[in-house]
């Protein structure tokens, strides 16, 4: 049986989706490392690199740590037309590394890296899955196989501002499907948590957001909702942080350069633009303006 020829075009484009997003802060891990350890038809949902190492030496002390990152593993049939080094796509704050197996007609490991706090699943509720395989089903599977092939053929194509939250929300949809068994019996103070967590990511730019307002969006007491928040900075603290991650976003999308550091404030909540500056750097370790010049490239 011949051999079957790599379309020119494809070869081009795949050359270039190793150098493309270059600035991104993460790589996805090489395969190996246990990677081949992951049986056709499971999930491995791990902490990924650096985060991966401080949960190694934090050990037992640090029980409830929470990495920056996690990484699904999982095998799934590729393009035959992958180059055999595998395909990775770096971004700020997920990436993707598609790996083909060493035979022919073999699956290959695909790893999917997203940031732990753009997950409405609470890392609480995955904790005890980490490092665990998760049996998958097969039309799963089979759309997370073709979600990734489809990607990385016209990725050079895309916005990559946009393929970020393509990522995530297809890691959330992998986890939410997979583990839905696991997550079904987790109490109701866990589904009501993820509820609240929607509700202030989808009102981030109401000034008037608050924990009374959430409280009774959900029909609950704001005693019982600062009980779902009782392991972090509470309430407040996840509206704030929630925010800088938004005005983040913005600020690092060239669409929204040309957008006033006062008029970014606003879109995610702030009415007062010294106040937003102060909290940013305080959360960011930059002001605003310096962090939208190293992520747009425009520092003098």
């Amino acid at each position: 049986m011949s051999r079957r020829r790599v379309p020119g075009s494809l070869e081009r484009r795949f050359a270039g989706l190793a150098r493309m997003l270059d600035g991104g802060a993460i790589e996805p891990e090489e395969p190996g490392n246990g990677d081949g350890d992951v049986a056709a038809g499971y999930l491995v949902v791990r902490a990924s690199g650096a985060s991966a190492a401080r949960m190694a030496i934090a050990g037992a002390g640090r029980p409830k740590a929470e990495p920056e990152q996690i990484q699904l593993v999982m095998r799934a049939a590729l393009p035959g037309y992958l180059p055999a080094g595998g395909v990775s796509l770096r971004l700020a704050e997920c990436g993707l590394r598609a790996q083909p197996g060493p035979g022919p007609g073999r699956g290959g490991t695909v790893l999917l890296t997203v940031a732990t706090g753009k997950l409405s699943i609470s890392y609480g509720e995955l904790r005890a899955l980490m490092f665990r395989p998760v049996p998958l089903d097969r039309a799963l599977q089979t759309l997370f196989a073709a979600a990734v092939a489809h990607l990385l053929v016209v990725a050079d194509r895309l916005d990559p501002h946009g393929i970020r939250p393509y990522l995530t929300g297809l890691a959330e949809l992998v986890l939410r499907t997979a583990l839905r068994d696991e997550l079904d019996r987790v109490d109701a103070m866990a589904a009501r948590r993820r509820a609240a967590v929607e509700y202030i990511r989808e009102h981030l730019a109401d000034p008037g957001l608050s924990a009374e307002r959430i409280a009774d969006a959900l029909f609950i007491s704001r005693r019982r909702l600062y009980q779902l928040f009782d392991d972090g900075d509470g309430v407040s603290g996840r509206i704030r942080a929630q925010r800088i991650e938004r005005a983040k976003e913005l600020l690092g999308d060239p669409a929204h350069a040309g957008k006033g550091i006062g008029e970014i404030s606003r879109q995610c909540g702030f009415t007062n633009a010294a106040h937003f500056s102060r909290t940013f750097r305080k959360l960011v370790d930059e002001t605003p303006r310096e962090f939208r010049d190293r992520v747009l490239g425009t520092a003098d």
